[in-house]
């Protein structure tokens, strides 16, 4: 019996449980005093009654087990979509199936809550301002989020695979789990702050490393001292300057209108007149120009919010670079590229670029090149000169800090501000090919 399979017991089990009374009653009718074509036709419904009943009790039996066989195995390919009807809970087998669809609908329900769950993560990935990383046990990248991609210029399909160390990423896997460290991408280069932690996947561990750049939020917080700081020197001056103006310009007429009365005369007079004028006149032009540098320092504070429109990359950089006309500026042409920007931010960035490039060729009688390329999603803008190069390149973007003449020193700050307002990033460093400086702008296509 152990060797034959269910259904073929289940059936022999059904004869044998009809066998005996067949047999009893084909006795009986052998014995009793009937006839040749009675005793046939009354033989041959007992048989025929007692092999339909075997056949169906095995039916029924092998038709709910396989019922049940289907569900189960639904419920292995995570299909929780099949449900047994006709089920009763007046039966040993409709509670069997009760039980099975109720455990489905179960399995649906938390698959459905872990898929919100799944695409929640995935959307929080793609939005968070976080670059994200997973490594497997060989160090090899097994996913990254959309800020990862631009902060190592390249997307996931070309990302994929590579090891931490091929990513520029090996620091990341070793040493304090949570650190500072100083690291240069394509996308970007700073202070960065580094998380790593570690899980399991398939009974393997796995490192999450999140990096989150620690350069830009310091901007910014030093970028909204400074801004608090104007707004009050701004607001202090302005009260002062405007009655000394006032004052030294009443005192300058008065003194020019006694001057030419009856009242004074003599040289001795004159000649003081005449000093008293020219020092109100310079405390006139100092206190003019003291309003004019306060007035350019407040426009740092006050920088408006980039109104994204289309912006054709070669029509800007051309129309831009055509109003330096003190040197000679060339433009190495690029692909044709569209961008989302503020045009006039941007025009006003590249004319400081190019204007201080300008100022540095002035000196050596070199050349000015302007140009641009594109790497994946992101755009280059470039800005090359043959000057003397940056003796200090620490305090470029430091409010106040100049090496020229005559500088304001916001020229550089602003740039770069109006660089981050788009999303981009402003780096400015001597060429190591010739001599000079390169101003890199890039900006998210």
């Amino acid at each position: 019996m152990k060797q034959l399979s269910y259904e073929r017991r289940i059936q022999l089990l059904a004869l044998a449980a009809g066998l005996p009374g067949s047999l009893i009653a084909l006795i009986l009718l052998w014995t009793g005093n009937f006839s040749s074509g009675a005793f046939w036709t009354l033989a041959f419904l007992i048989v025929s009654l007692w092999l339909g009943f075997a056949f169906s009790l095995r039916s029924r039996v092998v038709f709910s087990l396989q019922t049940l066989s289907n569900l189960l195995a639904a419920l292995r390919e995570e299909d929780f979509s099949l449900r047994a009807r006709g089920a009763r809970s007046d039966d040993a087998m409709g509670e069997v199936i009760i039980e099975v669809n109720a455990l489905s609908e179960t399995l649906r329900q938390q698959r459905l809550g872990a898929l919100e769950a799944s695409a929640l993560l995935r959307t929080v990935m793609e939005e968070i301002d976080l670059a994200i990383f997973t490594f497997d046990n060989h160090a090899k990248l097994r996913l990254v989020n959309r800020a990862g991609e631009r902060l190592l210029g390249r997307p996931m399909g070309r990302l994929l695979g590579f090891t931490a160390e091929e990513l520029g990423l090996g620091a990341c896997l070793d040493g304090d789990p949570a650190r500072t460290m100083e690291l240069n991408f394509p996308g970007g280069s700073g202070r960065w702050g580094l998380r790593r932690g570690s899980f399991r996947e398939g009974g393997l561990p796995h490192h999450l490393v999140v990096l989150s750049d620690l350069s830009r939020t310091l901007r910014d917080e030093e970028r909204k001292a400074w801004q608090r700081l104007i707004r009050v020197l701004g607001h202090e001056l302005n009260n002062s300057l405007a009655p000394i103006q006032s004052v030294a310009q009443g005192l300058e007429s008065g003194l020019v209108s006694a001057a030419k009365s009856s009242e004074l005369r003599g040289e001795s007079t004159a000649a003081l007149l005449d000093d008293l004028r020219q020092g109100l006149g310079i405390i006139r032009s100092r206190t003019e120009a003291l309003a004019r540098f306060m007035a350019a320092y407040s426009h740092l504070a006050r920088l408006p919010q980039p109104k994204l429109l289309p912006v054709n990359v070669p029509d800007w950089i051309s129309r831009t670079v055509k109003l330096e006309t003190r040197v000679k500026v060339s433009i190495v042409e690029g692909p044709k590229v569209v961008i989302s920007a503020d045009a006039d931010q941007l025009e006003q960035l590249l004319i400081n670029l190019v204007r201080n490039a300008a100022d540095a060729t002035q000196e050596t009688g070199g050349t000015v090149r302007v140009g641009w390329s594109r790497q994946g999603s992101q755009l280059d803008v470039w800005v090359l000169d043959d000057g003397l190069g940056l003796p200090n390149t620490a305090n470029l973007f430091v409010p106040f800090f100049t090496t020229k003449p005559g500088g304001s020193g916001i020229g550089l700050v602003l740039s770069r501000q109006i660089a981050e307002a788009h999303g981009g990033v402003l780096s400015l460093a001597n060429r190591t090919d010739a001599r000079g400086c390169e101003a890199r702008l890039r900006l998210p296509i």
